[in-house]
Parts: structure tokens; sequence; C-alpha cells
């Protein structure tokens, strides 16, 4: 799905992506405080994350023609990756 986009579409999905990423990073660096990544990381995380898990959805034959479908996987996908590297985060931290 997203390897057809036309670059200007693309962009604009990355963009879009990135000012909500932002808007989530901000919100968990003010939670997380010195166990996240800060307000740029946690950003590059969660977009990262979002296009990751929509990728992999695709390489598994799930068609996100749906917009809600395609962001709920984004969003789980992006939530996910942040998740488990906090734990690593934390359990590096313990060591």
């Amino acid at each position: 799905m997203l390897l057809h986009l036309d670059p200007s579409w693309l962009l604009m999905t990355v963009a879009s992506v990135a000012v909500f990423g932002f808007f989530f990073g901000s919100a968990l660096d003010a939670i997380m405080q010195e166990d996240g990544f800060g307000s740029t990381g946690n950003t590059l995380l969660f977009t990262l994350g979002f296009f990751a898990a929509v990728m992999a959805a695709n390489e598994h034959g799930i068609v996100l023609r749906d917009l809600k479908l395609a962001v709920a996987w984004g969003l789980g996908g992006a939530l996910a990756f942040i998740g488990a590297l906090a734990l690593l985060k934390a359990g590096l931290a313990r060591l």
C-alpha cells in the first residue's frame, strides 16, 4: 500500500504521522520523563513503529484499504514498538 503511493502523497502521509507522533511523543515525554526517549525520540519511534506495522500488515496479506483499519494497525504497532523499547531500556537500566 505505501510503496504504491505517489511521492507527494507519501510525503503528506509521513508528515501527518510525524505531527501526530510529536503530539503523542510530547505527552509520553511528560509522563515517562527520564524513562522515555525525549519528545523527538518518541516522535521518531512513533513514526517508525507506525509505518513498520502498516508494512508488516501488507507483507502478511492484510489489505488496508479502509483508512480506519490502517490507522488502527499503525497506532497499535507504534505503541507496541515504543512499549517494547521502553521495557528494553528499563531492563538495561537495572543491570
